[in-house]
C-alpha cells in the first residue's frame, strides 16, 4: 500500500513538471511607425483597456533649458502633478485643454502647489513666456498603458487571453492633439501601427545666451568625465 505522503509527493512532482513544461506567457508587442517614412515613433501613447488603473500619488513635469521634461507623460485620473522650475529664468505654465484648464503664473524657484488632474484626456502644456515650450500629459484610466521610446515599441505582459481594444495617440496625429488611432490586438501577437502624422511639428527650441553657456558647460563637463 502506498503511503499517503508518497502520493502527495508524487502529485507535487507531477504538478511541478507540468508547470515547467507549460509554455511561457508571451508579451504583446506593439510597434508604432511613421506611415510616410517607416521610421519608429517616439512619444506615442499606447493604451490597452482591460481594467481601471489605480491613481498615483504624484508625478512631475520639470522645466529645464527652456523645455518641459518629460515631453509626454501618462498619469491615471486623480493624479497630482507638480511643475518645478530648474531654469534661471521664470516660467508661466498653463493649459487650455478641455481635460484640464489651469494657470501657474510667473515663478522661479518657488514651485506652485501640485495640479490635480481629475478628467481623462490629453492636456497640452505651454509657457506664456517661451512660445516654443510645449509638452503633453495624457490622463488615462487604462490599466495597461505605455509611452514608446525612440524604437517605437510598447510591450505588455500579463494581458488576459483574447483580443483587446488598442488606442494610440501621438502629439502629431492632429493639430488639435485630441485624435486617437483605434484598433485591436491578440494577446501574444505583434502589431505594427502606421500613423499618418498631420499635426504641426513643435517650433525649434531657442535658448538665451546665458542658457546656452550653461548647456555648453554641462556638455563639456560630461564629455570630460
Amino acid at each position: 500500500m502506498t503511503h499517503p505522503c508518497g502520493i502527495l509527493a508524487r502529485a507535487a512532482w507531477l504538478f511541478l513538471c507540468l508547470g515547467l513544461l507549460a509554455p511561457a506567457a508571451q508579451a504583446t508587442r506593439i510597434v508604432i511607425i511613421d506611415a510616410n517614412s517607416g521610421d519608429p515613433l517616439e512619444n506615442a501613447v499606447v493604451e490597452i483597456q482591460t481594467g481601471t488603473a489605480e491613481p498615483t500619488q504624484s508625478a512631475e513635469v520639470m522645466q529645464r533649458d527652456a523645455a518641459f521634461h518629460p515631453h509626454v507623460s501618462v498619469i491615471p485620473t486623480d493624479s497630482a502633478v507638480s511643475f518645478p522650475n530648474r531654469d534661471t529664468t521664470r516660467h508661466h505654465v498653463y493649459s487650455f485643454s478641455p481635460a484640464k484648464v489651469f494657470d501657474l503664473e510667473l515663478y522661479l524657484q518657488e514651485t506652485p502647489p501640485p495640479v490635480h488632474f481629475d478628467r481623462t484626456g490629453v492636456v497640452v502644456l505651454g509657457c506664456n513666456i517661451h512660445d516654443q515650450m510645449q509638452a503633453f500629459i495624457v490622463v488615462s484610466d487604462a490599466l495597461h498603458v505605455a509611452v514608446t521610446a525612440d524604437d517605437g515599441v510598447a510591450e505588455f505582459d500579463g494581458l488576459p487571453t483574447g483580443s483587446h481594444d488598442v488606442r494610440v495617440w501621438h502629439p502629431q496625429l492632429s493639430d488639435t492633439h485630441q485624435h486617437w488611432w483605434e484598433g485591436s490586438v491578440e494577446v501574444g501577437q505583434s502589431l505594427t501601427v502606421s500613423l499618418s502624422l498631420e499635426g504641426t511639428p513643435p517650433p525649434p527650441e531657442t535658448l538665451s545666451p546665458l542658457q546656452q553657456r550653461f548647456r555648453d558647460a554641462a556638455q563639456q563637463h560630461a564629455e570630460q568625465n
